[in-house]
């Protein structure tokens, strides 16, 4: 049986972050989550959470993308400088160019919106993400 690794990218408070962690570990207790902040606030409210590792910073996402099975997190970590300009351009090149399946969770925020997407609450968001990773891990095993 294949050990999944998660990368959990968040910035500003970690707040979807933080959730992401915490219905992730219930829902998949054995998945190793690495959780990364784009400061250092985010970081710890993840591994809070329940992270089982966690770093904070450009480069702590490029080196996570290089070995991440799944990257979750907000829409705005594939837009250069979103999340209030915490996603910088070689972030989003790194989560682009990962091998690693992304799942992102499309928040309507931080001046970015997606066509055909209502504002769903982020409890239904969360569980689309649940689903999402069991149907990855079932697909894949």
């Amino acid at each position: 049986m294949k050990s999944w690794k998660v990368l959990i990218i968040d910035g500003q408070g970690g707040g979807i972050g933080k959730q992401l962690t915490q219905i992730i570990k219930e829902a998949f207790p054995s998945l190793r989550i690495h959780a990364v902040g784009t400061n250092a606030v985010a970081t710890q409210a993840m591994l809070k959470a329940g992270a089982d590792d966690g770093s904070t910073g450009e480069n702590a996402v490029i080196v996570g993308c290089r070995k991440a099975d799944i990257i979750i997190g907000p829409l705005g970590i594939v837009i250069a400088d979103s999340l209030m300009g915490e996603i910088t351009p070689k972030m989003v090149i790194a989560i682009g160019q990962s091998n690693a399946v992304r799942i992102l969770i499309p928040v309507n925020q931080c001046d970015n919106r997606i066509a055909g997407i209502d504002n769903y609450s982020l409890s239904f968001l969360m569980r689309s993400c649940i689903d999402q990773i069991r149907q990855i891990i079932n697909n894949q095993d």
